[in-house]
């Protein structure tokens, strides 16, 4: 293997795990502070990526001359409606679920279903896809034989600042530290006057609201059908248990490491029997590692 060979796979690797990581962050949030196993978190994500397609509609229609714009405004309108959608769905079906998760798992599971049958009702079974910025187009080539595909440098960039974002938020604000306490012990942030009840809408609203995003981002690199959620909650789901419940940073070394092995072993065999190594070789390290391989302490 020569060096731009090696290059390109590291970098397929990280476009992997950015996509990953977006999902995951926002799993992570939710099931490590409520408990809640959110099987329509891939629904949201597909939300998030129809709003794109709608935001991109409505710049085709009145305002064709700034399309090269459209995704400035169309992933915080994604992230926006995602957020509020998972607001409204935490207040109104999820709270009445809490510590049952198994329940939980059969209750959002049915509710994926239903937002699978209102995307085929809305938008059609078949695939829609967005215009790609010009500016957008195309790749970077630092030296001769390697190509950088602009779009998911942009990807990798928006990622790093969404991350970032998300990190400041619970480590260096008043909310942010009102999360921390609820998932390190709940009944004593409530008893020192933490409203739980609103840290647990406002944090599901922000995990939806992050798939949001990855959903937009999504529509960059493929086609949106109803279907489309479904392609990444399981490997979100083994990124999050893999990398430790309530663990940010684990979630992210995670979701590194999964993205980097699955590129690699897909160049040296196929696309299936690398998914299954790499289900293997997770399934090995959490029997020694129950509470994977970043988890944190919990009071509780």
């Amino acid at each position: 293997m020569n060096f731009e060979i090696a290059v390109m796979q590291v970098f397929n690797g990280v476009s992997l795990f950015t996509i990953l990581l977006l999902m995951a962050i926002g799993l992570a949030i939710v099931f490590g502070l409520m408990g809640v196993i959110n099987m329509a978190h891939g629904e949201l994500m597909a939300l998030g990526a129809y709003m794109t397609y709608l935001a991109a509609r409505f710049f085709e229609h009145f305002a064709p001359g700034l399309m090269d714009l459209y995704l400035f405004a169309a992933i915080p309108f994604a992230f926006a409606v995602t957020f509020a959608f998972g607001y409204l769905l935490e207040r109104g079906f999820i709270r009445f679920f809490y510590d049952r998760p198994l329940d939980t798992l059969l209750a959002t599971w049915g509710l994926s279903l239903m937002l699978q049958q209102a995307y085929r009702s809305i938008f059609g079974a078949q695939e829609v896809s967005v215009p790609l910025a010009s500016w957008l187009a195309g790749a970077w080539e630092p030296t001769a034989g390697i190509q950088l595909p602009l779009n998911r440098i942009f990807i990798v960039g928006l990622t790093a600042l969404v991350a970032t974002g998300v990190y400041l938020l619970l480590y260096r604000t008043p909310w942010g530290l009102k999360v921390r306490a609820v998932t390190q012990n709940r009944a004593i942030a409530g008893a020192v006057g933490i409203d739980t009840h609103r840290v647990d809408a406002m944090t599901f609203a922000l995990g939806s609201g992050l798939a949001g995003i990855a959903g937009s981002v999504f529509t960059m690199i493929g086609s949106t059908n109803p279907g489309t959620g479904q392609l990444y909650i399981v490997d979100s789901f083994i990124v999050v248990v893999f990398g430790g419940v309530q663990s940010l940073v684990g979630t992210a070394l995670s979701g590194f490491s999964i993205a980097q092995s699955q590129t690699w072993l897909e160049y040296l065999m196929s696309g299936s029997m690398a998914k299954a190594t790499i289900l293997l070789l997770v399934i090995v390290v959490l029997y020694f590692r129950p509470n994977g391989l970043f988890a944190i302490r919990s009071r509780s």
